[in-house]
């Protein structure tokens, strides 16, 4: 039975908590949200019960959250990754502090969600097994979450899956992210800055990444697992830029006004074999499909 499991998402105010807590509610479970901050109106959901509260913050943390839960989800972490004492410490003081309560409420399931910039500029595509060598504060900070989580699922059962997530994309994402940035500016028929477009990513739909998600809650085989998250596919920059182009009518691309970052490789994109065999999931929105629904909520917005 699925119904009258309760959820609770940290860092459930954004894009992908949003996405997470309007499926979980369709499935009858109940529904709690933390964050620092409150919820943009089109992402307030009438039935999800919103807490505030930072994750540094383990005091207040530990007065808010007294019920059990069936299943803990953590996205949180300040998304602004150029203060790096506050990225460190939401990421993964956060963390820990999240842990800390529930090793004590025992839920059935907890789920990190954890970055594939955990890799560094290793070759893709990108293993689970393969040695991390993570680059930035934000990509050390998930990188130490994750040694965190299974050194406690070692020591104390923890039921932990770590999912390394590659680029998600979908309706609703804030415009701090390249899809939804060009999209916006196309639909304004306006010149943009972007790099030269040689560099290769991983794209996958919000709405895969919340059905491996929701699969990973309830199975126990995941456990004390990292498994990658991604379509499993390297799509070229440039190609999509000019395919968000050619599928909104608009936009002047100003390739080569953005430099590539030192630490940024040229090919990022995941193998998912393990995802397919442990959770029986593949993702089932290709980009072109997922873009045509993305520009069309962009374009309902603008109306």
């Amino acid at each position: 039975m699925t119904k009258n499991k309760s959820l609770i998402i940290f860092g459930g105010t954004g894009f992908l908590g949003y996405h997470l807590a309007k499926k979980s509610l369709k499935k009858g479970w109940r529904v709690t949200c933390v964050s620092s901050k409150n919820p943009k109106k089109s992402r307030r959901l009438t039935k999800v019960k919103y807490l505030r509260c930072n994750v540094i913050n383990i005091k207040k943390l530990k007065k808010l959250i007294n019920d059990k839960f069936s299943y803990v989800v953590n996205l949180s972490g300040y998304v602004d990754h150029s203060n790096k004492v506050k990225t460190y410490q939401s990421h993964y003081i956060g963390c820990k502090n999240i842990v800390n309560i529930f090793l004590k409420l025992k839920p059935i399931s907890f789920i990190q969600i954890g970055s594939s910039l955990e890799y560094g500029k290793l070759n893709s595509p990108q293993r689970e097994n393969d040695k991390c060598k993570p680059i930035s504060v934000y990509a050390n900070s998930k990188y130490l979450s994750t040694k965190y989580l299974l050194s406690i699922y070692k020591k104390k059962n923890f039921p932990v899956t770590i999912l390394r997530l590659y680029q998600a994309y979908g309706p609703n994402q804030d415009l701090n992210r390249l899809i939804p940035i060009v999209i916006n500016s196309c639909l304004k028929k306006q010149k943009f800055p972007c790099s030269e477009g040689k560099q290769f990513r991983d794209f996958i739909y919000v709405t895969d990444v919340v059905s491996a998600i929701i699969k990973s809650l309830q199975s126990k085989k995941t456990r004390g697992q990292i498994i990658n998250i991604g379509s499993g596919k390297a799509y070229n920059i440039k190609n999509l830029i000019q395919k968000i182009v050619k599928l909104t009518k608009g936009g002047k691309p100003q390739y080569g006004k953005i430099k590539l970052r030192k630490e940024e490789a040229l090919k990022i994109f995941p193998s998912i074999t393990k995802a397919k065999k442990l959770l029986k999931w593949r993702p089932k929105v290709n980009l072109n499909r997922g873009l045509i629904s993305t520009i069309k909520t962009f374009s309902e917005k603008k109306k």
